[in-house]
């Protein structure tokens, strides 16, 4: 394998000769002229990230520090250069000992080479810092990742609930409350029958301070950076969060009384832009701005903690219609409403864009085995294209999820890791990644990965 890069700047020649006229004379240039050759720029290499997913890789790594081990020396080999351990999956538990904010990971449900099962964490050596330990040894940046506003999760097949929601019952008050067709009801509610991650309101002042708790916790280990997942509303979209915290908070926002609430907003059960009622603009941008001033303050945070720590976040590419989730990730340099996004950005929604308090930012290129190279959304290369547009000059990595994007689920995909690979990371501004370990373990994409990777330093000699 050829991992040039280690001497790629021994490459960059200065070039600081002197014009000569002859071969005798020595000529002194004008005054204005300058005395040497402008420097030859160094080559930067791009970050390559893969995501290591708590629950996709539970039943190898939790128990077994081998094993982890094991794939990190793989990762290293492939050219990858850093890593992103998520540490609390949507339980909202956490796989780390040093934490005075949250409760030890003891088991997740997952998908295990028998089946649907659970897997008990029996280990007591610290997971976030065996990661920290191999990682460093090998030369990789590790980012620990955790799932933001989540805290609860309700299994499949049966198999019940878990976390923090269910189990203590003081913070069940902190579910995100969903506006149905039959009312407002919490997303705890035995009739919301759907298995998935259980949310947090995040305009509630206790979660946000619990979160930050965590998030203080991880900070004081020696990682290199943190990253936000799930930094967002629940997976309902439009229909959260309406608790009476969110509806203070809004009214105080918007400076007015609702006398119909939500219907002032959207209509009862409304789950789509259509169904968006007086304020529904100002809803949003209410929204943007709750994730926004979250993101102020758990940067500010985390750099408390540790100021070499680079911040950020992941999320989704597909920003025409990321306003769903309550989120606005451009920079606030960029102004969607007058880039043709009017039906859902009023002129207000720019200014809660929050990129410029991150250091890096995370990008799900999450498009098809077969939409790679493209100019718009859903194409990996117009994923990465377009958000440089938004994000103006702060560094992101863009990315495909080589397992559960429509065309990667069944495998098989070998040789589109490399176009994949080269879509995204000439597409975006710091780097790429993978999502996730997991899948380039299971597909055992990891020659196709080093392969990728090597055509990428290969054509930083040209």
């Amino acid at each position: 394998m050829k991992l040039k890069h280690l001497f790629l700047a021994a490459t960059a020649i200065l070039a600081t000769a002197c014009s000569e006229k002859n071969n005798d004379v020595m000529y002194w240039p004008e005054p204005d002229a300058p005395d040497t050759k402008p420097d030859t720029p160094e080559t930067v290499e791009k970050a390559r990230f893969v995501w290591i997913d708590a629950g996709g890789n539970f039943e190898r790594f939790a128990n077994s520090k081998e094993n982890i081990l094991a794939d990190l020396k793989k990762v290293k080999e492939c050219g990858f250069t850093d890593i992103v351990v998520d540490v609390r999956p949507t339980t909202g538990d956490v796989l780390f000992d040093k934490t005075t904010a949250a409760h030890r990971l003891e088991k997740l449900d997952v998908w295990t080479s028998a089946g649907y099962a659970w897997v008990d964490r029996t280990a007591s050596w610290d997971y976030l810092q065996t990661f920290i330990d191999y990682g460093h040894e090998l030369g990789l940046n590790v980012y620990a990742s955790i799932n933001t506003f989540v805290g609860g999760y309700k299994c499949p097949y049966g198999m019940g609930t878990i976390g923090m929601l269910y189990r203590d019952e003081d913070r069940a008050g902190w579910a995100t409350v969903i506006n149905t067709a039959d009312g407002f009801k919490s997303t705890l509610d035995p009739s919301i029958d759907d298995y998935g991650a259980r949310f947090l309101n995040p305009a509630n002042d206790d979660v946000q301070a619990y979160i930050i708790g965590i998030l203080k916790d991880i900070a004081a280990y020696d990682v290199d950076g943190i990253l936000l997942d799930r930094c967002r509303y629940s997976d309902e979209g439009l229909q959260t969060d309406f608790s009476d915290i969110s509806r203070e908070k809004f009214e105080a926002y918007a400076g007015v009384s609702l006398a119909n609430y939500p219907e002032d907003i959207i209509a009862a059960g409304g789950s789509k832009l259509a169904d968006g009622k007086q304020y529904m603009k100002q809803w949003l941008a209410f929204r943007a701005k709750t994730i926004h001033d979250f993101i102020v303050k758990a940067g500010d945070a985390v750099r408390g903690v540790n100021p070499e720590i680079k911040f950020g976040a992941y999320v989704g590419a597909w920003y025409s219609t990321y306003y769903e989730s309550g989120v606005n990730w451009a920079h606030p340099d960029y102004n969607p409403a007058a880039d043709g996004f009017t039906s859902w950005a009023n002129a207000d929604y720019r200014n809660y864009g929050y990129a410029d308090h991150c250091d890096i930012m995370l990008i799900g290129a999450y498009a098809s085995a077969d939409r790679i190279y493209g100019t718009g959304e859903w194409s990996s290369q117009g994923f990465c294209t377009l958000a440089g547009k938004y994000l103006k000059n702060v560094p992101y990595a863009g990315g495909p999820d080589v397992g559960n994007s429509t065309g990667w689920v069944d495998g098989n995909r070998a040789a589109d890791i490399p176009k994949v690979i080269d879509a995204c990371i000439n597409a975006s501004s710091a780097g790429m990644f993978i999502f996730d370990l997991c899948h380039v373990r299971k597909f055992d994409y990891w020659n196709a990965c080093r392969t990728g990777i090597d055509n990428y330093l290969d054509s930083l000699e040209k």
